[in-house]
Parts: structure tokens; C-alpha cells; sequence
């Protein structure tokens, strides 16, 4: 049985997907959620192996509840979306599912078979590796760790910025303003003040130049900022999750469970 979560803005087309997924007797609607939001919130609390996700949605779109999303809870991705053709073809380029509107049946029972295949942890590291290299190509939010180093101050042990790239516009971060980083493949998403940034490098790389008395590595694809856990709960075998407060819960894995001294100095 997966666990389906659909997102959209408009009361009938999520009613329009309810009727259409009651056809499938593997697939349980766990919730429904208006904006990206509720779609973060959903996720934290009933960790969906599915989500139908509508891309234009006012305030929080598709895009952004992608890059708000960690590797360990990332769901199998479908895309909703009224997009043109030339939109579909970057979908299409990038192996990613989508259902245009209005709903064909026999492409939502395509995409919810390729899903079921895809419903594991390897591959959803690698679906989110994908979902970002498409999020970055239609927003143009990307920039390589070594042109982010490259832009900040340099001479330093640990750099204080990290110049990111956001469409045409560079903003500078304040490292000690970042609350987590996580990964997935070539990609990172830097997670400050609200706000998702994503650069192309390695978790390894990132690590080497953060100042260890800050960050603590916690997953061999996600790195916490310690000051910024705010309770920790034991999980199974040595492992614990961590809440950063509001929807934002990192896990840290058994491998890392000896770093967990140094949150619990600061968190307690």
C-alpha cells in the first residue's frame, strides 16, 4: 500500500484526483493540502511514499516545497501541471513524471506504476538529485561551491558568506545564519533564514569548510547547524531525530550517533 499526499490549490482538482486514485486499491490518500505549506506539514506528519504535486500554486509553488523537502522524507514526485509544451519538454528531458491538465487516466496509471517502482531509499536520493537539477534549470538557481567560495571572503580558515547565485541576482548568506544543509547526488540545498539555496558539489567538500564548533554532520546527506536544534527524541537502533522547530525534523543516522554529544551540549 503507498501512501498518497496530493497538493493543489484548487478544491476541485483535488477532488477530481481523489475520485480518479479510488480506482487504485494500493494507493491511501494519508491527506490533502492547499499550498506548499500544508504540503510541508503533510509530509512531516504522514510521510507519503506519493505526492501529486501542483507546480503553480500563489505563495509557496511546487518548486519551493521541493527544495524545503530533506532526502529522508522526500516522497516519489508527480507533477501536476496546466505548464505549455515547451515546459513538458524539461519534464520529459529529465525523466520526471507529470500529469497535464485536465487528468488522462491512462497517464495517471502510467505514472503511478513507474512510482511504485521508485518507492525505496536509494532511489530517492536519486529522484531528488533530479528534482533539483529541474528546479534549477527552469528558476536558474544554481551556482558551483567553488564560484559560491570563490565570490565570498577569502583568506579566512572557514568562510563567514557564501555568495549564491538566484536567477541574476547574487545573495550573499551568512554561514552562521544557515539552519541545515542536506543532499542529494551533486546537489545541496542550503537551508537559511526561510529561505532554500541550492549549489552543485559534494556533502564532503561543504563539510571540510564549515567550522566544526557550528556544524555537525548528521546523515551522510545532511549537515545541522547545532545551535539551531531545539529538542532531540531517540528513534531505533542508535538513532535520534532532531527538530529544528516548526516542520523541520532532520534524522541522525547510527553512523553519526557519536556526534551526538556535541548537539545535546548545546540543545540541553
Amino acid at each position: 500500500m503507498l501512501k498518497a499526499l496530493i497538493v493543489d490549490d484548487e478544491e476541485l482538482a483535488r477532488r477530481g484526483l481523489e475520485i480518479r486514485l479510488a480506482k487504485f486499491p494500493d494507493i491511501e490518500i494519508c491527506a490533502q493540502s492547499r499550498n506548499g505549506r500544508e504540503a510541508l506539514e503533510a509530509v512531516q506528519v504522514h510521510s507519503p511514499d506519493l505526492m501529486f504535486l501542483d507546480v503553480q500554486m500563489p505563495g509557496m509553488n511546487g518548486f519551493d516545497v521541493l527544495r524545503n523537502l530533506s532526502t529522508s522524507n522526500m516522497p516519489a514526485v508527480i507533477f501536476v501541471t496546466a505548464y505549455d509544451e515547451f515546459a513538458l519538454h524539461a519534464f520529459d528531458a529529465n525523466a520526471l513524471d507529470y500529469l497535464l491538465k485536465p487528468i488522462n487516466d491512462d497517464r495517471l496509471a502510467e505514472a503511478i506504476d513507474r512510482a511504485r517502482k521508485d518507492c525505496n531509499e536509494k532511489d530517492a536520493e536519486q529522484h531528488r538529485s533530479k528534482l533539483l537539477r529541474f528546479v534549477c534549470e527552469l528558476t536558474g538557481q544554481e551556482l558551483s561551491l567553488e564560484a559560491a567560495l570563490a565570490a565570498s571572503e577569502t583568506g579566512m580558515r572557514y568562510p563567514t558568506r557564501l555568495a549564491i547565485r538566484d536567477g541574476s541576482e547574487t545573495t550573499c548568506v551568512d554561514v552562521e545564519a544557515i539552519d541545515w544543509i542536506d543532499a542529494a547526488g551533486d546537489y545541496m540545498c542550503v537551508h537559511s533564514n526561510g529561505d532554500t539555496h541550492v549549489l552543485r558539489g559534494t556533502m564532503k567538500n561543504l563539510e571540510d569548510i564549515l567550522n566544526p564548533e557550528i556544524f555537525v554532520r548528521v546523515h551522510r546527506s545532511a549537515i545541522v547547524n547545532r545551535h539551531r536544534v531545539r529538542s532531540m527524541r531517540p528513534h531505533r537502533n542508535g538513532e535520534y531525530f532532531l527538530n529544528l522547530g516548526g516542520n523541520t525534523e532532520l534524522k541522525l543516522s547510527r553512523k553519526y550517533k557519536g556526534n551526538i554529544e556535541r548537539i545535546a551540549h548545546r540543545s540541553s
